[in-house]
């Protein structure tokens, strides 16, 4: 579920250690009920700027609402709303997975069955019943992410700021977080996320890449991908006896590689948009005499995309 109201609107967000700015002006909008990750390296100012997102650090300049409330004006209110799993454990080692997890629920206001009830449900969501009674300092890495994430939503929040969730995790708990954050978005929350993993961001409804404190490229991952490129790429194989005028395809941007070989011509075309381009590029060559041995969209990662960006910058 897509809304049109924002959850979070930041305008000129800056934040300056020293003679060091971290995050320098950088806007955002992220809309109620999705995905929005923050994309990029260990030091591009992802977990700055999610800091400042929840009030937990004063920006240098600029300013950010969270679902319309000023979070410098009125940060407990913000913090009523939104629920936050750092990227390092920083829950109580020394208290039980149970006794963490009625701690901070009483914090937000939970109270007799309310709370008991919420517990159990949080327990058996990520399966942790049978490690209530263990000390949270002798859980395992996953475990320990699965309880920190139940802490941050033990009050049900409409905005989710996870930071670095799925690093140093196995893959299961990685596609099981991905599956649940999928579930939550459903359910109309709206989840705000950092990672430095490229392959995983493409589960994003939308991205900010970021790079030296600056949003460099913003979109789903599709649009990065374009924006990085100035399109999509479709790779065709072909025997060609004559020279094709390849101006006459529409949507056809270029020709980003040729290459003969036994007879064959292999041919990189940039396109507007490869799902609408694909069935005509083939009915052009076949009008022409031409065989086609096959034809496909060629598959861009984001890591591509980034690269591209970032080298063009």
């Amino acid at each position: 579920m897509i809304s049109n109201s924002l959850a979070i609107e930041a305008v000129n967000l800056t934040k300056i250690f020293g003679s060091f700015k971290a995050v320098n002006r950088i806007n955002l909008r992220v809309e109620e009920g999705v995905i929005f990750g923050l994309l990029g390296p260990n030091g591009a100012g992802k977990t700055t700027t999610i800091r400042m997102v929840l009030g937990l650090l004063r920006p240098t300049a600029g300013w950010v609402k969270v679902f319309g409330i000023d979070v410098e004006k009125n940060r407990k209110k913000v913090l009523q709303v939104t629920g936050y799993m750092p990227q390092y454990f920083s829950l109580y080692e020394d208290l039980t997975v149970e006794e963490n997890l009625r701690l901070y629920a009483s914090l937000y206001g939970l109270r007799g069955e309310a709370l008991k009830e919420r517990i159990n449900e949080l327990l058996d969501e990520f399966q942790l019943r049978e490690f209530r009674g263990r000390l949270a300092g002798k859980l395992s890495g996953g475990m320990k992410q699965r309880l920190a994430l139940s802490v941050a939503l033990v009050h049900k929040p409409r905005l989710l700021v996870v930071d670095e969730p799925t690093a140093g995790v196995d893959p299961n708990v990685r596609r099981y977080f991905w599956e649940y954050f999928k579930r939550l978005k459903e359910e109309g929350v709206t989840i705000l996320l950092t990672t430095h993993y490229m392959d995983e961001a493409e589960n994003c409804d939308k991205l900010a890449l970021m790079s030296r404190g600056r949003i460099i490229a913003e979109g789903s991952p599709q649009e990065v991908k374009r924006l990085a490129f100035g399109g999509d790429f479709i790779e065709v194989l072909l025997e060609s006896k004559n020279s094709l005028n390849l101006g006459e395809l529409e949507g056809v941007i270029g020709v980003a590689e040729e290459e003969r070989r036994d007879g064959l011509v292999k041919l990189r075309l940039l396109v507007d948009d490869a799902s609408e381009r694909l069935a005509s590029i083939l009915r052009f060559f076949e009008s022409k005499g031409t065989k086609v041995h096959r034809a496909y969209q060629v598959h861009v990662s984001l890591e591509d995309a980034f690269i591209a960006l970032t080298t063009r910058g």
